[in-house]
């Protein structure tokens, strides 16, 4: 099934990309005036809601060839970025209604334990996450850190 993914968001990106997809998706998030940072905000939100739905292999080949050079046009580092998107996609594994992690549990058919239960046991990872999320983008010398050592 993850080869299938693949394929099928390979062809996708293909295609969307080959016929001037990505250029007017950069356009527009340009256009809209947001500035860099309503910018970087947009693109997190993005991940947050396409997590709900669809798998994140197919997120990150989708939407890589997208943002990527988006991120590098407004300014931002390209590590930096990536690690920020990563992070971001540990959120949309928790997140409501088909985050990957919640149906693992549920799988686990532990008696007296809904499905409700684990959306709701969920709540304090994605503050947390989204509180690494903030501080990450705040300080970014968290995540650069070790690479500008090496």
């Amino acid at each position: 099934m993850v080869v299938i993914i693949i394929v099928g968001a390979t062809c996708f990106t293909g295609v969307f990309l080959g016929l001037g997809g990505g250029r007017a998706i950069v356009d527009a998030l340009l256009g809209l005036g947001l500035g860099k940072w309503g910018t970087y905000i947009l693109i997190m939100a993005i991940y947050v809601v396409l997590g709900c739905f669809i798998d994140w292999i197919g997120i990150i080949m989708i939407t890589f060839p997208i943002f990527l050079p988006l991120a590098q046009q407004l300014g931002f580092d390209p590590l930096w970025f990536v690690a920020m998107l990563a992070i971001n996609l540990q959120i949309s594994f928790l997140t409501p209604p088909f985050g990957y992690a919640l149906f693992y549990l549920a799988g686990l058919k532990i008696d007296g334990v809904s499905l409700s239960n684990i959306y709701w046991g969920v709540v304090p990872f994605l503050v947390l996450q989204i509180l690494g999320v903030a501080i990450c983008t705040l300080f970014p010398q968290v995540v650069l850190w070790l690479p500008n050592i090496m």
